[in-house]
Parts: C-alpha cells; structure tokens; sequence
C-alpha cells in the first residue's frame, strides 16, 4: 500500500468539539414571562444542537425534575403576544400549515440548569453552563442598576428642598451683575420751566 493512504487509516477522524455561543445569541432569546425571565424550547433546542421535540420529549420524560418554578408550558395568549414581538402572524401560531402545533415550553435559570442532567451531551452541558453565567451576569448588572437608582433617588430628595433657595441666590445674582436703572431727570435747559 501507499504510505499515504497508510497514514491516512491510522489517523483518527476529526473530533467533534463543542463551542459555546456568543452573548448576544443567548440574552437575545431571553425573555420576560410572568414576571420571570426564560427561555423557549426551540431557542434552547437549537443551541444545543437538537430537535425541540428531542428536548421536549426528554423534559417530558423527566417531568418531576421540573416543577412550575423551572418550567412551564405557554399558554395561547401568552404565545401569540411573543409572536407578535417576533413580527410572525398570529394567524400560524396553532396551525397545522406553518406554525407549531404544541405551545412552546418556558424555561427559567433553574430549569435550563436541569436540562442539563437531562440532556447529557457534550453540547448541552457547555451551552448550559454558558447560559447560567449570562443569566448570573444579567442579576448582577440589574442589581448595579438598582443600587444606581437609589443613590439618584436619595440625591434627588435631598436636593428638591434647594430648588427654591438656588433660584434666590440666581435672582441675587443677576440683581448685583446688572442693577436696575433708576428714572433720572433729563438734564438740560427747558424753556416751559423758566
């Protein structure tokens, strides 16, 4: 045989490795659900690299490990309102022609962490890994941002007391840069008052 066709049989193939997705790919798909911020079936399918109904079927199979607080299914209104801000018809939502036939299934921080025990693949457990952090990231900068805009409020209180006592030292101000001109007598010789 050839010695490259050799070498060619001893190497082993490619091995597949897994990338974590970017930021932006994953708090693109976050949204805000009944007070929580999730994630739909399909957004965490396709990052995984599987089919939905593969992640569905595997949820559903493992159901106890995820309890209202961790997962739960859409309900009509709540679809159609999320495929209005996609810009999809809401005509498709349910139909067989186009749209799902099944309501997707929201997924909160928690239950993306247990998708992880569930699908146990190379894959899913570095996207679920990358997603909690993105989610830890998320919780860290909406809490600066609290902290921020109570500082601002506590600023704001103690200064709206002042608005009144500055717009005086203005009037004073401006008062003393340019005095009012008083009324004089025009000077000169008036031949009525002789």
């Amino acid at each position: 045989m050839n010695t490259a066709t050799d070498t060619l049989l001893q190497e082993s193939p490619a091995r597949y490795s897994a990338v974590a997705p970017a930021d932006a790919s994953i708090t693109g798909r976050i949204h805000a659900i009944r007070g929580q911020k999730v994630m739909l079936d399909r957004d965490l399918a396709e990052l995984y690299g599987v089919e939905t109904k593969h992640l569905k079927r595997q949820v559903r199979r493992n159901i106890t490990r995820f309890p209202e607080d961790f997962m739960f299914e859409l309900t009509s209104a709540e679809w159609a309102a999320l495929r209005y801000q996609f810009g999809t018809s809401n005509e498709q939502i349910l139909s067989e022609r186009g749209g799902s036939r099944v309501l997707p299934m929201a997924f909160t921080e928690q239950g993306v962490a247990m998708l992880s025990s569930v699908l146990n693949s190379e894959q899913a457990i570095l996207v679920n890994i990358h997603i909690i952090r993105v989610f830890s990231r998320m919780r860290e900068v909406l809490l600066s941002h609290r902290e921020i805009l109570q500082k601002l409020e506590q600023l704001e209180g103690r200064l709206s007391g002042h608005d009144e006592e500055i717009q005086a030292i203005f009037d004073h101000l401006t008062e003393l840069v340019s005095p009012a001109e008083q009324q004089r007598k025009p000077i000169g010789f008036k031949p009525a008052e002789a």
